[in-house]
């Protein structure tokens, strides 16, 4: 029986099933398509204990992360999503040419290089070293490694401690939290910040945002459950934001417990809306799984009847929840001719477990598809900006989620 990995309980209440599926960025190459591919469970538990919602360690962060086919910079509104927080923070926290930014998983740069860019001291930490290397060319000093408490105050050692330390995306993303919570109050000086993003489960729940549950995912986090992990750590939550990213993420704003900072208004009120849905219970978190089952069905029920009528359906987008997605409901290439990706890496490799092709963005005005599935449904409005050209034939967008969605090429909305 699994374990939590917060507080120690035996985890023994199911959140969702969504069966076995290979990793979400283990894309196949061509002369792999006919061996064997490893599949593992996305059984997804919440601790009856301290309720955070979690997926046992199947896989290891090294094996995971440190080669990794994920790019920030390749989405441009999360570029821009990242320089505006910057301009925030410096604004909000006074930051000056005498400060120094750490970010921990940095990928490749997308967002220190707006601190670097503003002579502010930064430095990037990320396990992934063919990741890391495109944040050095882009002039962001990169450390290639995994936080935790020991490596934190390695580097703390080194570098000094920080005024700020950044997080985002990437606190569900490592097995042992607590152990990188701990990384985190290694690195940030006593009087400094760290600011962690996390998508938020509230809104997963809402939303039926069941793609971003893959193996890279090990903690579905609550503002509840991340405050009790950062407490462990010796951190305390002062504010947070909600934002619109991800489907709908938090920000939070922490600082080392002695500073006896008091958490702001809006803490509370994030809580009190948690409390309200039944997040703050184990019975609240019922009845995600049935809502998961619909979005399956009237996806698939979708590509079929497209089959039938002989319509082309290819993809956008080669991201890891739409494997999540696509494994789930069983899509195949006889569904699903083709994906296009602008990540020239993923060209001429196929989706794990689907083993449906990825082809270069042109290939969409090649094949002139008539229903283009964007699979990263929370980039609808930019993509939506850039595939407008698809409406030239007559081809229409489609999203499965939250719901099914069927739209012009173009459309804002």
């Amino acid at each position: 029986m699994p374990t939590c990995r917060l507080c120690g309980s035996e985890l023994t209440a199911t959140f969702v099933d969504l069966g076995m599926s290979p990793p979400c960025e283990s894309f196949v190459a061509a002369d792999q398509l006919d061996q064997a591919e490893a599949f593992y469970p996305l059984h997804v538990r919440i601790c009856s204990t301290c309720l955070l919602v979690q997926l046992p360690a199947y896989l290891s962060g090294e094996a995971i992360f440190s080669d990794y086919a994920y790019f920030s910079s390749f989405s441009d509104s999360w570029v821009r999503h990242a320089e505006r927080y910057v301009e925030h923070a410096i604004a909000r926290l006074g930051l000056t040419g005498d400060s120094f930014v750490v970010e921990v998983a940095s990928n490749d740069g997308y967002l220190l290089q707006h601190t670097v860019a503003r002579g502010i001291r930064s430095l990037g930490i990320e396990p992934a070293a063919n990741v890391a290397e495109a944040a050095v060319e882009r002039g962001v000093p990169t450390e290639v490694l995994f936080l935790g408490e020991e490596t934190g105050s390695k580097v703390a050692e080194i570098h000094g401690r920080a005024d700020l330390v950044v997080a985002n995306n990437v606190f569900a993303h490592v097995p042992d939290i607590v152990d990188f919570a701990r990384g985190l109050r290694a690195l940030v000086a006593d009087g400094g910040t760290v600011t962690i993003e996390i998508p938020h489960l509230l809104r997963l729940i809402e939303g039926n945002e069941f793609d971003t549950i893959y193996h890279e995912h090990f903690s579905y986090l609550s503002l509840l459950t991340t405050q009790r992990v950062l407490a462990a750590a010796g951190l305390t939550v002062v504010d947070v934001e909600e934002l619109e990213s991800h489907g709908g993420s938090l920000r939070t704003w922490s600082m080392p417990t002695e500073s006896g900072v008091t958490p702001s208004p809006a803490v509370a009120r994030v809580l009190a809306d948690e409390a309200a849905a039944g997040l703050h219970t184990l019975e609240g978190h019922a009845g995600f799984a049935a809502k998961v089952s619909q979005v399956r069905d009237n996806l698939v029920e979708f590509l079929i009847e497209a089959s039938r009528e002989g319509k082309l359906v290819a993809a956008y987008g080669a991201p890891g929840k739409g494997n999540t997605l696509l494994n789930y409901c069983g899509v195949k290439p006889d569904l699903l001719a083709f994906a296009v990706d602008r990540n020239p890496g993923k060209h001429g490799r196929f989706l794990p477990g689907t083993h449906i092709p990825i082809r270069p963005v042109e290939a969409l005005a090649e094949a002139r598809p008539d229903y283009v599935l964007v699979l990263p449904w929370n980039l609808r409005r930019e993509i939506s900006e850039q595939l407008a050209y698809v409406s030239e034939w007559g081809g229409r967008l489609v999203v499965a989620l939250p719901r099914l969605d069927v739209f012009e090429a173009g459309e804002i909305r």
